[in-house]
């Protein structure tokens, strides 16, 4: 048996296929006798309150989700710069909206839950409408009113010092065709002698102007008292959600990759604002979209274009919510272009994804504009620089056209039904007793470490603990994850195998 540097994993040196053939002939209740067995013997090593504590864990029961009515919808709209994202953060009492000293940084109508005196209502952040909008400016503005239609009230926006302005009136209009209630904010008032600036507002016909600062939070708490007196209970368009909310996907990637198209595709509209320039999307966009029978919730993540270190504005906030968003979420859609070489910068966000410990599939946009020579050279950028990932499932999808987009959610549902799953501890002491007589440890420096115990503490994603006698080798570590693979079937997540080094504990004479 040989085994290479540390960064080679251990490779037989005569191969055993009978360990699962073995495995299958050892009964539940021979497993779990040999664990109790095994269990027993570690009372003969030194452990500390720790290790007890870890032992002792009991198995997590599957959660029974029962379903409530979605909270009701205040979508937040204005002209361009007046501060809404600002109000947004005031009102959920977070930095999640981006904010910035330019005008239009709020490109999409962007989600976030909220709470104020017991009740819960969802927040929609939206670009700045501008009633002769051109270009982009069209999409956002046209974003915003998909907004208002879809929510239950308004909290209209206004800079409380310009006062009204000929687009603030196009808005006034645009909202009084909508007949939703409209809670008006004079914002940037500031102090006490600004207050007379407020009262022209009335003119508007939307009734009583609530002065505040969203920079200081004056004012605030008077609004949102407003905005819950005219909200109903539940949401109008929401329907039925499950506690703790459909199955979350981070859709991530490099910047021009497709993302937002994707999106629009699942979603069946044009949800996210898409433009050719690099980046259009800064904040993460949540969207429920109905896929293979079943609800998933979406986050739309701006792209990644440079380190951390080089990031700057709206860019590094966009960068940091990328990683709240996989934070957020249970399984990350990693998305490549596959007309472009594999890059620096996909192998650093599929790593990202990894390091949060989030499920994981990988989506290979562009399938439609790949002729042979490109695939010939892309199946080894795959195998080159993506082969520490091939445990996650792979799917080939054009979001222009959307081919194969059903062939998502099989393959988010395999990723989550691994990451969640749970080895019973009889079950893998079986597998580690059959692995390791096949396959001992190398003794190294005269000493050949044993594995005394195993035990998963954890899922989401799994995390296994051995008990051993001495230091296993990196390699000999990877040799056992890719046949806890091989054996048990972990396609789409992350494991993890940490070791506990105990020594036996001196008899006392």
């Amino acid at each position: 048996m040989s085994t290479g540097p540390d960064n080679e994993e251990y490779i037989p040196t005569e191969s055993d296929d009978r360990i699962a053939e073995r495995l299958e002939q050892i009964t539940e209740d021979e497993a779990a006798a040999r664990a109790a067995a095994l269990r027993a013997g570690l009372e003969d090593y030194d452990l500390d309150e720790e290790d007890a504590a870890l032992l002792s864990e009991a198995e997590d029961d599957d959660a029974d989700f029962s379903h409530v009515p979605a909270p009701p919808v205040l979508a937040v709209v204005g002209r361009p710069n007046v501060g809404k994202s600002t109000l947004v953060n005031r009102i959920i009492r977070s930095r999640e909206a981006v904010v910035e000293d330019v005008p239009g940084v709020t490109r999409d109508r962007v989600t976030y839950d909220a709470e104020w005196n017991g009740r819960d209502f969802t927040v929609v952040d939206t670009g700045g409408w501008e009633a002769d909008a051109k270009g982009m400016g069209a999409r956002v503005a046209d974003q915003a009113e998909i907004a208002v239609d879809e929510a239950d009230a308004v909290l209209f926006v206004v800079d409380g010092l310009v006062g009204a302005t000929a687009v603030d009136e196009a808005v006034v209009k645009m909202l009084r065709r909508k007949k939703k209630p409209v809670i008006l904010a004079a914002n940037k008032v500031d102090a006490p002698h600004q207050m007379g600036e407020v009262y022209p507002l009335w003119n508007l016909g939307l009734g009583e102007p609530y002065p505040v600062s969203a920079l200081h939070g004056t004012g605030t708490g008077d609004l949102l008292d407003a905005a819950l007196k005219v909200l109903p209970e539940t949401a109008q368009y929401g329907g039925m959600i499950p506690v703790g909310g459909p199955r979350r996907v981070a859709l991530v990637g490099r910047p021009n990759v497709g993302k937002s198209s994707l999106l629009n595709r699942l979603a069946g509209s044009d949800r996210v604002v898409v433009d050719d320039v690099a980046g259009t999307t800064r904040d993460p966009v949540d969207e429920i979209v109905e896929l293979g029978d079943e609800s998933w919730r979406f986050v739309d993540t701006a792209g990644i274009r440079r380190r951390q270190h080089m990031a700057s504005g709206s860019e590094y906030y966009a960068m940091l919510r990328t990683q709240r968003a996989l934070d957020r979420a249970e399984v990350a859609v990693a998305l490549l272009a596959v007309d472009e070489p594999v890059s620096e910068q996909d192998v650093r966000i599929i790593q990202m994804a990894v390091d949060s410990g989030r499920a994981l599939v990988l989506a290979y946009n562009k399938w439609d504009l790949l002729d042979d020579e490109r695939r010939y050279y892309l199946e080894r950028e795959i195998e080159r620089d993506l082969g520490h990932v091939s445990w996650a499932p792979r799917v080939n999808v054009s979001a222009r056209t959307g081919w194969h987009k059903d062939k998502l959610a099989p393959a988010l549902r395999t990723a989550l039904t691994n990451w969640e799953q749970r080895i019973p501890t009889g079950r893998l002491n079986a597998f580690l007793g059959e692995l390791v007589a096949a396959h001992p440890h190398p003794v190294r420096g005269g000493k050949q470490p044993r594995i005394l115990f195993g035990t998963q503490p954890a899922t989401r994603p799994p995390k296994f603990v051995l008990f051993t006698t001495g230091f296993l080798d990196p390699g000999y570590r990877r040799f056992i994850i890719r046949r806890l693979r091989e054996t048990f079937d972990f396609t789409g997540t992350p494991i993890e195998v940490q070791m506990r080094v105990r020594e036996k504990r001196k008899r006392r004479r």
